[in-house]
């Protein structure tokens, strides 16, 4: 898989990628969670373990763009992406364009250490050939696979 260079804190490939293109190829669902070992690759080529923090928003990311997913889903602990989170004016996003989320994210309405990356690793998911990206709570993770819940993130608007 090639770098993504945009993307300078994620990891530049996955490894070991085969077991999961299999289940995927076989109508699986393929589901992933923190964990994993962070590797290089050495003068000699051989892999070896490295110190560094992997980000599984968008480990996930890439792997799910690379087994050709047609969903990515994020859980976090709420159930939107919200505008003016925490704020009188809060709203949940529902449904979106990535043009409609990139205004949002331009505008400053995600936390950088919070939803900000998982905003992003979503855009990034429905650009690069992903058909919805939803962002959810693991609560409405039924709902939010059957579109009745979570920020639900398409490349184009739904029906445009």
């Amino acid at each position: 898989m090639a770098p993504d260079a945009d993307e300078t804190d994620a990891p530049p490939l996955v490894v070991a990628l085969g077991g999961n293109t299999l289940l995927g190829e076989h109508g699986n669902t393929v589901v992933c969670v923190g964990g994993g070992v962070p590797v290089a690759r050495d003068d000699d080529g051989d892999l070896r373990g490295v110190e560094v923090v992997v980000d599984k928003d968008r480990t996930a990311r890439l792997l799910a763009n690379e087994l050709g997913s047609a969903t990515l889903i994020v859980l976090t602990d709420v159930e939107y992406a919200y505008v003016d989170f925490g704020g009188p004016d809060q709203q949940p996003i529902e449904r979106a364009s990535a043009a409609a989320l990139h205004e949002h994210l331009e505008a400053g309405e995600f936390g950088v250490g919070s939803m900000r990356p998982k905003v992003g690793t979503c855009l990034r998911f429905v650009e690069r050939g992903g058909e919805r990206a939803v962002i959810s709570s693991p609560e409405r993770l039924t709902s939010a696979l059957a579109g009745d819940a979570g920020t639900q993130v398409y490349e184009r608007a739904p029906g445009a």
